[in-house]
This record gives C-alpha cells, sequence and structure tokens, in this order.
C-alpha cells in the first residue's frame, strides 16, 4: 500500500521531514509544498536526508518551488509536480499523511 506524504515545513524550522523520512515505506511517494521545499535545495541541510531516501520517490511542488526562487536549484532525482501532477499523486497512492 504506497502513501503519500506531504512536507510543508523547512527543515531549518522543525525536523518534519525527518520525522517523514523515518516512517516512509518503499513505493511511498514524499511530496514537498509551501517551506517544505526548500529541503530540496542542493547542499541544504535536507539535502543528504533527500538522497538516503532509497525506494521513495521525492517531489515538489512547482508553484512552491517558482514563489521561492529554487527552480534551479534542487537535489537531482527531485520531480516538480504542479497542481494537477499534485492530484495524480493523491489518485495514485492508498492514502495521504500530511506532516505537520
Amino acid at each position: 500500500m504506497a502513501l503519500l506524504h506531504t512536507v510543508n515545513k523547512s527543515p531549518y524550522q522543525c525536523n518534519t521531514l525527518e520525522s517523514c523520512l523515518e516512517h516512509v515505506g518503499e513505493g511511498d511517494v514524499v511530496l514537498l509544498i509551501e517551506d517544505g521545499v526548500y529541503a530540496a535545495v542542493k547542499g541544504g541541510k535536507a539535502a543528504e536526508m533527500i538522497a538516503r531516501a532509497q525506494g521513495v520517490k521525492i517531489c515538489a511542488l512547482s508553484a512552491d518551488v517558482k514563489a521561492r526562487g529554487l527552480a534551479d536549484k534542487l537535489v537531482d532525482g527531485v520531480e516538480v509536480v504542479d497542481y494537477g501532477g499534485f492530484v495524480d499523486l493523491v489518485t495514485e497512492t492508498d492514502k495521504t499523511q500530511a506532516w505537520l
């Protein structure tokens, strides 16, 4: 059963992403939204955690990436999705877990 995990907090603000990654399973998807997209910045605090997430798809919401000027600064392998892609992720997974 694949889960969609949404993370909306910056790794510089709290450890939400770290907690999320401790609970993900193979085939799960982590979607970074709002300030959570800061976790996907190359060389940032959470870049290594994201790189170590084996068997987990990491995505970032394009509107939030663009709003923060991060479009060309993301870790390799992070998939940028638009709102339609967000909806697709919800329908492709069995449940959604919001990490607040």
